[in-house]
């Protein structure tokens, strides 16, 4: 399916801020708050961890292994 010329337009004005975007989110508290929250939800379900102290420490470590960056 060819693109058009539109969406070509869209996609070229996105990529050129799409490192501005990244920054932008990645110092926004709210995103730290979000991931940690996915990260709990995950530990919570995947993990087998019994202590709630050992299943937020492990959250926050997986925190700490994301980050928020362009792709290529």
């Amino acid at each position: 399916m060819a693109i058009n010329k539109y969406d070509e337009a869209v996609r070229k004005l996105a990529s050129g801020y799409a490192e501005d975007f990244a920054e932008q989110i990645a110092g926004d508290e709210r995103i730290h708050d979000l991931i940690m929250e996915l990260a709990s939800e995950f530990v919570e379900k995947e993990i087998p961890v019994v202590s709630e102290d050992s299943q937020t420490d492990l959250a926050i470590e997986l925190l700490m292994s994301v980050t928020v960056r362009t792709v290529s």
